[in-house]
């Protein structure tokens, strides 16, 4: 190598060290000063975790002290987040980085008092609630203009610019053009909602960060610092290297694997790149694909449950859905993400004709370890079921004690065992070169799996709250920190005090990043409530969704595309979680209400998982693709390029939502037994694998143009083969009015109610429509009014006599200024099961697959 070009090379990597360094900084903080300002940005953070972990565990309620109501914990976890948000982020690129100007000071204080002022003063505002005082309105306003500049400083102008115009708004609305001018609110009314009340700032948003989002992101800094991360990219290369494209495989598994512990695109990327990304390339991969591939797979890991980000803790509280429900129902789509994934990346292998790594070990040994480690994890999973059923059984109220001391006994078991294989050294990325043997790396960190199990089983088998869940699981991270070097030094006969000062530095270090990685939450949920609070004080949630039916000509289909393109849109400037809540906060009801009037009954959560998807997608859209300028930093490759690659990669997740609205079994729900949960998961694999053999082009052999429509044909009848069904046979029989109380009653308590009624309006306009609402009560009549509904005969005409003010009924656009007639009621019809209507996606790919297969031989010949 030349002078020139190795100063070059060093220049490149210089500036992708930059590069990177900026990202991490805007994540974290951009201060690095000395003395006490130093001391203060880490004891800051760390104070803010060990608040959060007090308030989200029992100790409180049983030691009798230190309870802290909502109100309280929200203004406190803010007042934590602005004054590290101007101690750690100068105002400007100018500004000093070594040092804390005296006024940031001033401001962080000045902020940090504004949001204390609920906790201070709580019961003087208690006492003259929607009254504010003189005090009350300075406070708020200036809380407010302080919040704005710290969003501003951690997360840039797109967040400010869409909080300040939502501001405005609420001043502006006698000004504004007459299709969404309201009257307007005044200083008093808004600074009440904005920061005296839980309907602004200090609302829904804060209050999940507050309850769930901390400490899930500090069980994420802890398991990172404690190695853990290092140990998932590790075990994915040994289990997928030696195959097709191995490296990339590995690559798409440890972003997978990291997405249960990090609900950040930008971190996973950033976490996993550096390591995964050099072996892409050294494999034969371009810098840009191998850029894309960590793009699509870092993305993905804030729809992977169990840690799912702090979107998916809003969307339990926003539809009411326990936090173990969402995660059981996100399952199959993520997977289904994460598989077509690794099948784009098996497809891209085989058009380059890559190999995997060479393996060192036979294939005796390999099927020899592969039966003994399914077989043992087969063993555990029984004994841990069986263990959760005798166990409060046998032991009663002392059950969690036999469970803590088996925990204790399987973790020391664990890390015994560990200390029969080499050590797994961090940062050492050559050696993955070489393809590591799988016992040695699965036992040499196995016991880092402990707390994402005391996690999942907390959540899924003991319902706990995510917020108790995830304290548990901070608790089982911190005591494995504090133990498994002092106790490996101990077995060793090596000093055991050094290594309890390094593990008790990296527990402090956790402590510290996780308060750091939470600022840009914590403001980002803050300046969401402005968003919020707009909509509820304006009204003009309801003017958008009039807006929205219009220009989608009341189309379910193009209202979501709507939504789906201005979620990307919103998500080129805003970190998911706000993108997330202005989305679903102005545009899932359209959706839910719309579907509804078109008699497709949609869950709520399916709608509110179709914004995030979408939320999502876009940290890798460009122009403005930040976990793709991220993966660019550490490839060297075309950022914008980067971007369009991993997009193309991302449209598998595109078509998802889309498939998941329209049919909810995709979500695991309405399954009926367990044959009919493993034909969904055959048809939505094969139709996963017909969309990326389609978009990639290739599947044996290039394909050509007919094979890719039939295989989008396939994927359409596996995906959606209600779509057929509906061609052949009526859905339903519309029965006589005089049928509706007989049919209603019949109905199942929950079961929903198909209306079809017709509504005359004052222009002599006719519209017929399908009401789909759920029911409850016993009686028919009950049954009726519990949609809103009262129902009267005039003549031979069955008539909407009355309509119950915020009903369901009323929602769907029922009301009494217009009659409304009831011309029957639906009824499911007797044809036969849509799955059957999936048999002709399965000949499509049978066809094309056999047709492959002979271009394939005769290629060959």
């Amino acid at each position: 190598m030349t002078s020139s070009s190795y100063s070059s090379r060093q220049a490149d990597i210089s500036g992708q060290a930059r590069f990177l360094t900026a990202l991490l900084e805007n994540e974290t903080g951009r201060r690095n000063p000395a003395g006490f300002p130093r001391v203060v940005l880490l004891l800051a953070p760390m104070l803010w975790s060990l608040f959060q972990i007090w308030i989200t565990s029992p100790l409180p309620y049983v030691l009798g002290f230190g309870v802290f109501n909502d109100t309280a914990a929200r203004s406190l976890h803010l007042a934590f987040g602005i004054f590290i948000a101007y101690l750690g982020f100068p105002a400007l690129k100018t500004s000093p980085g070594d040092r804390i100007p005296l006024h940031d000071w001033i401001f962080a204080l000045l902020a940090a008092l504004c949001a204390c002022y609920l906790f201070i003063f709580q019961r003087e505002l208690a006492g003259r609630p929607g009254i504010p005082s003189r005090e009350d309105i300075l406070v708020a306003c200036a809380g407010v203009v302080l919040l704005l500049e710290a969003t501003r400083r951690v997360m840039g102008m797109p967040m400010t610019i869409v909080a300040g115009i939502f501001l405005a708004y609420v001043f502006l609305g006698p000004y504004a053009p007459d299709l969404i001018a309201h009257r307007g609110a005044s200083v008093s009314r808004a600074a009440s909602q904005f920061w005296l009340t839980q309907e602004g700032i200090f609302g829904v948003p804060l209050g999940v960060s507050t309850s769930f989002v901390f400490l899930f992101v500090l069980f994420g800094a802890m398991l990172e610092h404690a190695g853990a991360g290092h140990y998932l990219t590790t075990l994915s290369f040994a289990l997928l290297g030696h195959l097709r494209g191995g490296p990339a495989k590995a690559a798409v598994v440890a972003s997978g694997l990291h997405g249960l512990i990090s609900g950040s695109s930008i971190a996973n990327v950033l976490t996993c790149g550096p390591v995964t990304i050099m072996l892409m390339k050294k494999m034969g991969l371009s810098a840009e694909k191998a850029g894309a591939i960590e793009v699509a797979a870092g993305s993905n890991g804030q729809i992977m449950p169990p840690v799912m980000g702090a979107a998916a803790f809003l969307m339990a509280e926003y539809v009411n859905m326990p936090y173990a429900e969402i995660i059981k129902h996100a399952f199959l789509p993520a997977v289904l993400t994460y598989a077509s994934l690794l099948l784009i990346v098996h497809l891209e292998s085989c058009k380059m004709g890559l190999k995997g790594l060479p393996r060192s070990s036979t294939l005796k040994s390999r099927l020899i370890g592969a039966g003994l480690g399914a077989s043992g994890l087969l063993i555990v999973m029984g004994l841990i079921h069986y263990a959760s059923l005798w166990i409060p059984a046998l032991f009663g109220a002392q059950a969690k004690f036999v469970f803590a001391f088996l925990l204790l006994a399987a973790y020391a078991g664990m890390v015994t065992l560990s200390l029969r294989f080499p050590e797994l050294r961090e940062g050492d990325s050559e050696a993955l070169m070489r393809l590591p043997a799988v016992t040695p790396v699965l036992f040499a960190g196995l016991h880092f799996l402990l707390p994402i199990c005391v996690l999942v089983w907390c959540l899924m088998e003991l319902a706990m709250s995510p917020g108790l869940a995830a304290f548990y699981a901070c608790t089982a991270m911190a005591f494995i920190m504090l133990t498994q070097k002092p106790i490996a030094a101990f077995l060793r006969k090596e000093p055991v005090r050094p290594a309890l000062r390094f593990c008790l530095g990296r527990l402090m270090g956790s402590l510290a990043a996780g308060g750091k990685n939470m600022v840009g939450i914590a403001l980002a949920t803050a300046s969401a409530g402005i968003v919020v609070g707009s909509v509820s004080l304006t009204g003009i949630g309801q003017v958008l969704a009039s807006l929205v039916e219009t220009l989608s000509m009341g189309n379910l289909s193009l209202v979501l595309l709507l939504t789906a393109v201005l979620a990307v849109i919103l998500g080129m400037g805003l970190p998911t979680t706000a993108n997330y809540i202005i989305v679903s906060t102005l545009l899932a009801p359209v959706i839910y209400n719309l579907s509804a009037a078109h008699g497709l009954a949609v869950p709520l959560f399916s709608v509110h998982l179709f914004c995030l998807y979408f939320g999502v997608m876009a940290d890798s859209t460009p122009p403005v693709a930040l976990a793709a300028f991220a993966a660019s930093g550490i490839s060297g490759g075309d950022p914008f390029r980067t971007g369009v690659q991993g997009f193309y990669y991302e449209l598998r997740t595109a078509i998802l939502p889309f498939v998941f609205l329209y049919n909810p079994e995709i979500l695991l729900l309405d399954i009926q037994n367990a044959g009919h949960l493993a034909w969904i998961l055959l048809t939505a694999s094969l139709a996963c694998l017909c969309f990326c053999c389609a978009t990639q082009r290739y599947m044996f052999v290039r394909t050509n143009a007919w094979e890719c429509a039939l295989l989008l044909l396939a994927m359409i009848c596996l995906f959606r083969p209600d779509i057929l069904q509906d061609r052949f046979y009526r859905p339903y029989d519309t029965l006589s009015p005089g049928m509706v109380d007989e049919t209603v009653a019949a109905l199942k308590p929950g079961g929903n109610m198909r209306l079809y009624v017709s509504t005359v309006f004052g222009d002599g306009r006719e519209m017929k429509q399908v009401l789909v609402m759920p029911v409850s009560g016993e009686t028919a009549k009950e049954r009726l009014e519990s949609c809103g509904l009262v129902l009267a005969w005039e003549g031979e005409n069955l008539m909407v006599d009355d309509v119950l003010v915020n009903s369901r009924a009323e929602k769907l656009g029922i009301t009494m200024d217009d009659p409304t007639r009831v011309l029957g009621i639906q009824v499911p019809a007797a044809r036969p099961g849509k799955d059957l209507f999936a048999v002709p996606g399965l000949l499509l790919l049978g066809i094309v697959a056999a047709n492959q297969r002979r271009r394939k031989k005769r290629e060959a010949a």
